[in-house]
């Protein structure tokens, strides 16, 4: 692993849809030789329903992420399930954020007594790498990527996602925070700007760093 990296042992990428989560979490464990766990969304039956009715497949769709990602992050405590470094495309806590997002109030007390219940059993990453894109260019991306269940996704949606995002952010210390802003930065496809990461990222102290980011402040 690179000097400086192998502290982390746990690095967790996070940002809302589009922002390029499992290809970087897949580029930097390749690179890292660190072992890769990613989100498993076409196991879950009720994602495509929710993404065509939101408030009618809302509350099903967020428990079996809730139990899905719980199942997860035992996994990463079990002895010799990832004895060395590990990369993942989520935070656990991302799944409350999506809860508060979509859920209805009664809906999400409800979800919030199961969550905190699991949320005490489970360990914080060492680095959470947040990426950032305006939610226009989130939209670019999706639609050209393809997925169908995806297509319905509103701009809409995608503002309220990416502001969740800063109002969870702000106030999150579980672990150091590298925010990239990845409007003019492309870390999965360009040489450069991957090298550029990994020594930014080698070189960081935490506990909050801002680069080609608009920082604490939604993308508009």
């Amino acid at each position: 692993m690179n000097a400086g990296l192998q502290r982390f042992r746990h690095i967790a990428i996070e940002g809302p849809i589009g922002a390029g989560k499992s290809s970087l979490a897949r580029k930097l464990a390749a690179h890292l030789g660190a072992d890769l766990l990613l989100e498993q969304a076409d196991e879950n039956p009720f994602l495509g329903r929710f993404y065509a009715d939101m408030p009618g497949y809302a509350f099903q769709t967020q428990l079996h992420f809730l139990f899905q990602r719980v199942k997860q992050m035992q996994g990463i405590a079990q002895p010799g399930m990832f004895a060395g470094a590990l990369v993942s495309d989520f935070l656990f806590a991302k799944d409350a954020l999506f809860a508060r997002l979509n859920l209805s109030d009664d809906e999400y007390r409800l979800y919030s007594q199961m969550h905190a219940q699991m949320a005490g059993q489970l360990s914080e990453p060492d680095l959470v790498v947040w990426l950032q894109a305006t939610p226009a260019t989130l939209l670019q991306r999706i639609n050209r990527r393809g997925i169908g269940m995806e297509q319905g996704i509103s701009a809409d949606y995608l503002q309220r996602l990416c502001d969740a995002y800063v109002s969870y952010f702000r106030s999150y210390v579980g672990a150091p925070v590298f925010v990239i802003g990845t409007e003019d930065f492309n870390p999965v496809d360009s040489k450069a700007d991957f090298h550029e990461l990994l020594v930014r990222l080698a070189g960081f102290r935490g506990p909050r760093e801002y680069f080609h980011s608009a920082g604490d402040a939604p993308f508009a």
